[in-house]
């Protein structure tokens, strides 16, 4: 059984500029076992791969909906950060 979502965004009346920032630090306040819904006017797959990029292995990803007119993904943390928040790991420091 999946948990409800923490909180539902739905970016289809921000600016697309904006839309990637807040739903970044959205699952970055969720813990583990928390989610979230996305409401989107298309496919977020380029959000799938930055989310997998900066957290792989930390969360889940599972449409909800798929179009044509709207797109809703749950995405859950699965796990806690293994990075220091805004880190990239490459100097070591968050480790």
């Amino acid at each position: 059984m999946t948990p409800p979502p923490v909180s539902s965004i739905d970016v289809r009346t921000i600016a697309p500029a904006d839309r990637h920032p807040l739903i970044l630090s959205t699952f970055g306040a969720l813990a583990p076992g928390e989610g979230m819904e996305l409401v989107n006017d298309h496919d977020p797959r380029p959000l799938f791969a930055q989310l997998a990029a900066r957290a792989a292995g930390e969360f889940d990803w599972t449409y909800l909906e798929r179009g044509p007119a709207t797109w809703r993904v749950a995405i859950m943390r699965t796990a806690k950060p293994s990075r220091a928040a805004g880190c990239c790991g490459s100097c070591g420091g968050g480790a």
